[in-house]
């Protein structure tokens, strides 16, 4: 009967025992946190979401609407699927020139507002925040916890690199536009539209776009049923940026 740990031990070559010391026990605990590192890591990927799925299949259960449906149960939370075609080309508009003006000219990450974000974060001294594209805000929507952690970061990185590589831009717009918060469990251009204005979205005016993407940046108190001067002036500020950007009529006369 061995007295120590097998672990410890090591055969000779007359076939004694003796102890291995630091190193063997270095070697075997290396060994075991690689197989566990192995296997977090299969059962990860395994997990990874299928993205080119996404160019013909529509999400059924996002991330962000399941969290607020379990807050909000019973009563659930109002969202309804539309194709980009029944949503108000105004609201299309407001929404870019709200979050994302370079939607269509840049990778998935808007570099120069992520450094200014980040620097601004250094002199507050708290982590960064807001920079973030419509493909990124997409991939933490569909899949992530709103937790700014670093580890919930990376993954946003990659999934976002996949969105932009797997998918055209008009999809990933499409898929932002239904499942993106205009208000408290209120989610996607068509809910918003009938609940706020009573309409469809592909009948929501110019103004109207620009209130509800106003929304955007502070949905759980910003909606256009607030009597609010900064939610009013950002409404103002998104009408003035529509009228400076003619070029984004361009790209949505093309679809």
């Amino acid at each position: 009967m061995l007295s120590r740990p097998f672990h410890t031990l090591w055969k000779d070559s007359v076939g004694r025992y003796r102890p291995l010391g630091v190193l063997g026990t270095w070697r075997f605990w290396a060994t075991m946190a690689l197989l566990a590192l192995m296997a977090w890591g299969a059962s990860f990927w395994r997990r990874w979401p299928e993205i080119a799925d996404l160019r013909t299949t529509d999400p059924t259960a996002p991330a962000t609407i399941v969290r607020e449906q379990r807050l909000r149960a019973p009563v659930g939370v109002k969202w309804e699927w539309v194709s980009i075609e029944a949503v108000s080309p105004h609201l299309v508009r407001a929404v870019l020139v709200a979050e994302d003006i370079n939607f269509f000219s840049h990778g998935g990450f808007a570099w120069e507002a992520m450094r200014a974000a980040l620097a601004g974060a250094v002199r507050a001294g708290s982590p960064p925040f807001g920079a973030s594209t419509v493909t990124q805000q997409l991939a933490k929507n569909l899949w992530l916890t709103p937790d700014r952690t670093l580890w919930r970061k990376v993954k946003e990185a990659a999934l976002t690199v996949q969105l932009e590589r797997d998918l055209p831009k008009r999809r990933i717009l499409e898929l932002y536009l239904n499942i993106v918060a205009f208000g408290p469990g209120v989610f996607g251009a068509e809910a918003a539209a009938r609940h706020f204005f009573a309409k469809p979205a592909l009948f929501l005016t110019e103004r109207e776009g620009a209130m509800l993407a106003a929304s955007l940046s502070r949905p759980s108190i910003w909606n256009p049923r607030v009597d609010d001067d900064d939610y009013l002036e950002r409404v103002d500020l998104i009408e003035r940026r529509m009228a400076a950007a003619e070029f984004l009529w361009r790209h949505i006369a093309t679809w």
